[in-house]
């Protein structure tokens, strides 16, 4: 089982890893110039100049997320397959996931339409278009003709390309979409029926599928407005910003982890936890998935600690920094206290428990050039007329 989970931790880096780069470019875009981002904060682009934040954010944020970042990952997932022709396959097909939308429906009956960045999708997807596109071209090299090899690979390619589009937005998508429905149900049943610290079991596991938005707008914000009305403060607003877990998740990295893995972490942290754009961790969990352990153990102690002191913010923080959470902190000095200890110990227990779970699983140690060399060299040897290192 341990060398399955490695086995599968190990590809899954493969997938992640060589993106990272542009995850944390992403992260720090964001962080800049979103409406409630440092730029904003330290008044640039304010008075009626203040709309550039909100155009800056639809033309560059919205679309890395949804579009340039799942590509990125599709295609390394299907050039790990087969080469460069793999990963051209896999970002023809992840564009029919992405495409797909989602529906949710909050509490007060809004229905709320969102296009969840497609992780989950392109890390499936891709590497099945290189496996298509493999097959593919060895049944057909034998049977075509001298002279129609660039004929009938382009073709090829393209007629997989069309159905592996169609695949992705009516079936891929749409169970995406029932995937982010069902979390948020469980979410609201788990506080329902008072375990509000298990409701980090779903939440982490949405938010590194890339849903932590639907799960935010959709389940979250709407409860926690209600408690606001009541008594000024609430803990929905904490359940999934709260930066103490992702914050140990990247420490166990840069103290344990190894290769890109660990020389990253200290990016995304700044990222992370004074930017607050929690989506830099998620590749992270996304490379070994055991990892997730760490992220419930930060989390569950932390909604114990939020829960044993009656904690809560006053809104909800956005983006999830703790800047954010310093400016939303009640007037309660108790309350004060237990925001502060929950996101404390948050990052602790994921650091603890990260650490232990990267000393038994650890993630495979490599470089961007090891990746790519052993990738091209691997997918080559499948491409018909081409020899490797010719």
């Amino acid at each position: 089982m341990q060398e399955r989970i490695q086995r599968l931790g190990g590809f899954l880096a493969a997938m992640v890893i060589p993106n990272i780069g542009a995850f944390i470019a992403w992260g720090l875009i964001t962080a800049l110039v979103i409406p409630t981002g440092w730029l904003a904060e330290l008044g640039f682009g304010g008075g009626n100049d203040g709309e550039i934040w909100g155009t800056l954010t639809g033309d560059l944020v919205g679309p890395m997320i949804v579009n340039l970042l799942p590509i990125l990952v599709a295609y390394t997932g299907g050039k790990l397959i087969y080469g460069h022709r793999g990963g051209v396959l896999a970002a023809i097909a992840v564009m029919g996931v992405i495409g797909s939308s989602t529906e949710i429906t909050a509490d007060d009956g809004t229905v709320l339409t969102i296009q969840p960045p497609q992780f989950l999708g392109a890390m499936v997807i891709g590497p099945l278009a290189g496996w298509v596109m493999k097959k593919i071209d060895e049944f057909l090299e034998p049977r075509t003709p001298a002279g129609f090899e660039m004929l009938f690979n382009n073709f090829s390619q393209g007629i997989a390309g069309l159905a592996l589009v169609f695949l992705g937005y009516w079936i891929v998508g749409p169970i995406m979409g029932a995937v982010a429905t069902a979390f948020g149900n469980m979410v609201e049943g788990i506080a329902d029926a008072g375990l509000l610290p298990l409701a980090d079991i779903p939440i982490e596991v949405a938010k590194i599928l890339f849903l932590n938005n639907a799960i935010n707008h959709g389940v979250l914000t709407p409860l926690g407005a209600s408690d606001v009305a009541e008594s000024g403060r609430s803990i929905y607003f904490m359940l999934e910003s709260n930066p103490g877990p992702g914050l140990g998740l990247l420490g166990a990295y840069w103290f344990a982890g190894k290769g890109l893995a660990k020389l990253s972490a200290p990016g995304a942290i700044i990222v992370h936890f004074f930017g607050g754009i929690h989506e830099v961790y998620f590749p992270y969990v996304l490379m070994n998935p055991v990892m997730i352990g760490a992220m419930w153990a930060g989390g569950i102690s932390a909604d114990i600690v939020f829960v044993a002191t009656d904690a809560g913010l006053v809104g909800p923080p956005s983006p999830g920094s703790i800047f954010a959470y310093l400016a939303l902190l009640p007037s309660s000095g108790g309350a004060v206290f237990g925001v502060l200890a929950g996101v404390a110990v948050g990052a602790v227990m994921a650091f603890v428990a990260g650490t232990v779970l990267l000393r038994m699983f650890p993630v495979k140690d490599m470089t961007d050039t090891e990746i790519d060399a052993a990738d091209v060299n691997d997918g080559m040897e499948n491409i018909p007329g081409v020899i490797p290192g010719a």
